[in-house]
């Protein structure tokens, strides 16, 4: 047993009690106000150097911002949950980022860890089968759950950041710590890239525990993420009375129902794997009338960046189609996007080597490659490697009570111990690992 793996353990009842605290008071994407206050706490008592808000996130670059009325009530929501002052008001307007610094004023590069805050827009099971309902902790907010081990991964971080700070002296370089928000619809992250978070990383390493990995298993390079563009499509018409003048109308639905045939038939490209997705087509007000508003929630994806850029490209031309045909306007609002990126080898192997060192795995995976969701952490990486840096992502295999995106969704706690010691032992190892010339 290593110094950090003893540090690790016990830290374990405090990371059961944070964990279950997160996950009671589930906030989702540009509204984790409480969650962000208390990250900000706790790294402060810790002694790291803190950027927050405004600071973290550019404005101009979010994407999927809830509306100003939203944010302010869930804002008020978090202040009457617990949100900790001062550091709220540095998220007022759903800038929940924070970026913690660890300078141990000794040469070496720079590392970043990142983890994810926000909960998914679903409301919980709350039966008694389920675990964190029969054990008091499934989430208080309707509509706001962590389906996808994102509270999991927040206490993931404070808890590194406590071993981290205990043992500074064994430490050189810099160590960043980013919490981040709203990568549920893949919305955050390009915007702390764009406000400059990663542009001094060297060493850039983002987690996650499930994603259908194997319990006792890590990926050290997942290499399964696919390019995607989510938006949101409104088409404009002219309402009218559909028995006694429809031909003054210009209707909505027709070229929406229109445009989602057209989109639907996209998804051949020989590059490779390629995705279209209407989610949600809504429109008309009564069975008597034109319909003038119809709207659409739309998504692609791709293999690689070029597959999905080109299948968006071939959307645009499709949507603009189906409103010529029909004579109606149409407005097309980006909500969020992600990009595929491979990890580094070196950095791969050398993630490999000290999770094979520490002995608490049955299985040490190099990199998984088969088509999955999206994770916008692959701004962060492909902005490291365009700089020069090393990047992976680094999954952790556990047992799942439901699949993620599941209102009965929960993991193996223990997992979480197991993923600090990891990333501890990149932290404090770092000094062995030789850089690609």
């Amino acid at each position: 047993m290593t110094f950090f793996t003893q540090a690790v353990d016990e830290l374990q009842d405090e990371m059961l009690t944070q964990r279950r605290d997160l996950h009671r008071f589930a906030e989702t994407g540009w509204v984790e106000f409480r969650t962000a206050s208390h990250v900000a706490q706790q790294l402060h008592q810790l002694g790291y150097h803190l950027a927050l808000g405004q600071a973290v996130i550019d404005a101009e670059s979010r994407m999927g911002l809830p509306s100003a009325e939203f944010l302010a009530e869930q804002e008020a929501r978090a202040r009457a949950q617990g949100a900790l002052e001062p550091w709220i008001s540095s998220f007022s307007g759903g800038f929940c980022g924070v970026v913690a610094t660890l300078d141990t004023g000794k040469p070496g590069p720079v590392m970043a860890f990142r983890v994810d805050m926000d909960a998914l827009d679903q409301t919980e099971a709350k039966d008694g089968e389920h675990f964190p309902q029969r054990e008091a902790f499934a989430s208080v907010n309707p509509g706001m759950m962590h389906a996808c081990a994102h509270d999991g991964h927040t206490t993931i971080g404070l808890a590194l950041a406590k071993v981290l700070m205990c043992n500074k002296e064994r430490l050189s370089g810099k160590i960043k710590l980013i919490f981040q928000p709203a990568e549920e619809g893949v919305r955050g992250a390009k915007a702390m890239v764009a406000a400059g978070v990663v542009d001094d990383v060297d060493l850039f390493t983002a987690i996650h525990l499930g994603t259908g990995v194997a319990e006792g298993e890590i990926v050290c390079g997942n290499d399964s993420f696919l390019s995607t563009t989510k938006f949101d499509l409104t088409f404009t018409g002219v309402g009218a009375h559909a028995g006694g003048n429809p031909e003054q109308g210009n209707n909505a639905l027709l070229a929406a129902a229109h445009a989602t045939l057209g989109l639907h038939s996209l998804t051949q490209h020989s590059g490779g794997v390629g995705r279209v997705n209407v989610g949600v087509l809504q429109a008309g007000s009564g069975r008597n009338v034109v319909p003038d508003i119809a709207v659409m929630k739309v998504e692609t994806r791709g293999e690689n960046n070029r597959i999905n850029d080109d299948i968006y490209q071939r959307c645009q031309q499709v949507i603009a189609g189906a409103a010529a045909m029909f004579q109606v306007n149409y407005q097309v609002q980006l909500m969020g996007s992600a990009r595929s990126c491979s990890p580094s080898p070196e950095w791969v192997g050398f993630i490999h080597q000290q999770a094979q060192k520490l002995g608490i795995f049955t299985s040490v995976i190099d990199q998984q490659a088969h088509a999955a969701g999206s994770e916008d952490a692959t701004y962060m990486m492909e902005r490291v490697q365009e700089l020069g840096g090393q990047a992976s992502y680094v999954i952790f295999g556990c047992q799942l009570a439901a699949g993620h995106h599941n209102a009965r969704f929960d993991f193996d706690e223990s997992i979480m111990s197991q993923a600090v010691k990891t990333l501890a032992a990149l932290a404090f190892h770092q000094a062995e690992f030789q850089r690609p010339c």
